[in-house]
């Protein structure tokens, strides 16, 4: 299977290969982080009200519908990827997903087309979700499939390391927004820009993912054309399924809390200008851009559970006292500091934790499994983690409930790590 997939490779570079998987991977998550930080002036503008939180509170939720539509694209963009190669789910996932980010950057607010405003924003989310659902599935798939045997810790963490590179971009073109514009012009038309610059990424993607060669069997062998990976999923597969998600959680809630969150976080609670804030992402983005791709390596070395397992525990016992400083020293630079190393911490684990998790599944249900994981896991505790972070706040009246909800999270992940098989010294199957 590996010497196969390695054969099917040998058309592009290992930059090349990692491009080329990894450009949808960063394209997600730049829109991602585009309406969270924009989410403020999207309340505003689609969800009339005189409630400055509830306006807030509706942009985050229109955020998460997205995340509702990720395991139904797991399950039949995975299952498309088991059946008819990598490869070409690849190009379809990063085809929808720039579907979506252009209606959100065209769509009319709610004072120039009423109610049809609000929908075509849910739409475009809907359809960001669905395509992403699969996205991270086939694109880490066949990452991993096209490695060397003692190589696929590294490569596959890219698949993280795309995330900080997305992160990255969205944060420099929010400042420049931000910085370059003034409020109104931010509202009339500035908060389009990035939606639409994010969709010029496609065409490179689409070229660099044509090259690919595949690492799977397609729909003209038997096995694949007859195979339904859905029901062998839910039938063959349920334990490690169920596991995968648990482990899924932490990660998801410590992402969306340190690296998604911060930035509203700051401009909120702790009275930070909205281009200072932004740097908190824009560090978040570079460390786990940095970070990922060494804990993939390590993990080659080491395992796969090792860096997970100290990152759960670290963020457990770190995450309150991060905040508590915070909140007691509001300044830019502890912003950064925590937000930094948070991060760090993040991604060590994470990188890793994803690579396991797709190598848990055999070959013909891979890209299956390791969609539905990640799509369940991040649904809830991703896509609407921001809107419960900020719930809490109002609900608890403390600053420091979000910390409360990575705890939680982490403790119990770090539960369901311990279970996991050892995956980095096995042949993939």
């Amino acid at each position: 299977m590996e010497d196969d997939a390695r054969a099917n490779s040998r058309g592009l570079s290992s930059r090349s290969l990692i491009a080329a998987c990894t450009v949808g991977n960063a394209l997600e998550f730049y829109d991602l982080l585009i309406f969270s930080f924009f989410a403020p002036t999207i309340g505003k503008l689609f969800f009339p009200s005189g409630d400055a939180n509830a306006q807030l509170l509706f942009a985050f939720a229109t955020y998460g519908v997205g995340f509702f539509l990720r395991p139904l694209g797991g399950l039949l963009l995975g299952a498309y990827a088991d059946r008819h190669g990598r490869r070409k789910a690849t190009i379809l996932t990063l085809m929808l997903m720039a579907l979506g980010t252009l209606a959100i950057g065209l769509a009319p607010t709610y004072a120039q087309a009423g109610a049809l405003g609000p929908a075509i924003v849910i739409l475009g989310r809907l359809a960001q979700g669905f395509s992403a659902g699969g996205e991270v599935g086939a694109s880490t798939t066949l990452l991993t499939e096209s490695a060397p045997a003692l190589r696929r810790g590294f490569f596959g963490s890219w698949q993280l390391a795309s995330q900080g590179l997305g992160i990255v971009a969205a944060s420099a073109a929010a400042a420049v927004v931000f910085g370059r514009l003034e409020p109104g012009e931010v509202e009339a038309w500035g908060w389009r820009i990035p939606f639409l610059l994010g969709v010029l990424i496609v065409p490179v993607g689409l070229w660099l993912r044509s090259a690919i060669g595949e690492t799977h069997a397609n729909i003209a062998h038997t096995d694949t054309r007859e195979l339904s990976a859905a029901a062998s999923i839910v039938s063959d597969h349920w334990r490690t399924l169920l596991s995968g998600v648990i482990m899924v959680i932490g990660g998801a809630a410590a992402n969306t809390v340190v690296v998604l969150y911060m930035s509203n976080y700051a401009i909120k609670y702790l009275g930070m200008a909205p281009k200072t804030a932004l740097l908190a992402g824009l560090v978040a983005g570079v460390v786990t851009l940095l970070v990922a791709p060494v804990a993939g390596a390590v993990s080659d070395r080491i395992g796969r559970k090792a860096l997970p397992s100290g990152a759960y525990v670290a963020l457990a016992v770190m995450i309150y006292p991060a905040f508590l400083a915070l909140n007691a020293v509001p300044t830019l630079t502890m912003l950064l500091v925590v937000v930094g190393l948070m991060s760090a911490i993040n991604a060590a684990g994470a990188a890793p934790a994803l690579v396991l998790l797709t190598e848990i599944f055999p070959a013909r249900v891979r890209a299956t499994g390791m969609s539905l994981v990640y799509a369940l896991g991040v649904t809830v505790f991703g896509g609407f983690g921001q809107f419960i972070v900020t719930w809490l706040i109002q609900r608890t009246d403390s600053p420091v409930a979000p910390a409360f909800y990575v705890i939680v999270c982490v403790l119990v992940a770090f539960l369901a790590l311990r279970g996991a098989p050892e995956t980095a010294r096995a042949r993939l199957a």
